[in-house]
């Protein structure tokens, strides 16, 4: 069994959906990994990742105003407010999406569909630097 890992760093310049599918697709096909699994992960508690549309950007439009609808910053529910008023639903967002995402290798590709990219969604408003671990094992 081959397995091969690297981190990335993803700079945000605050909420939205930033995609990295080259980024992974690159770094399976130098992993030399022709058949396995990539394992895509998120080293943090208010941001995450998600598989989506890469063809049109209004998905992730939508997507945005969906959860900011959803969890709203600033809801007086939340006691958790350390780090000002979209902290506490940053780290709702990231529990109600992924940290960790599977995606099958065969004959040295990403078998992601036509339309389908990989993204960090920040969930905080200002500025981060996300790191992003990914995890190549195969034959």
């Amino acid at each position: 069994m081959r397995q091969s890992q690297h981190e990335i760093t993803i700079s945000t310049r605050g909420k939205g959906l930033i995609e990295f599918t080259d980024e992974a697709r690159a770094f399976v096909r130098e992993s030399g990994v022709g058949s396995g699994l990539l394992t895509v992960f998120c080293c943090h508690t208010s941001a995450s990742l998600l598989i989506q549309e890469n063809a049109d950007r209004d998905v992730q439009r939508d997507l945005i105003a969906f959860f900011r609808r959803l969890v709203p910053d600033g809801d007086p529910l939340y006691v958790h407010t350390a780090e000002g008023p979209d902290d506490m639903p940053a780290h709702v967002k990231a529990a109600l999406t992924q940290t960790s995402i599977g995606i099958p290798v065969a004959n040295g590709k990403l078998l992601l569909g036509p339309w389908q990219g990989i993204y960090l969604f920040e969930h905080r408003n200002k500025p981060h630097d996300r790191r992003v671990v990914l995890h190549v094992a195969g034959a």
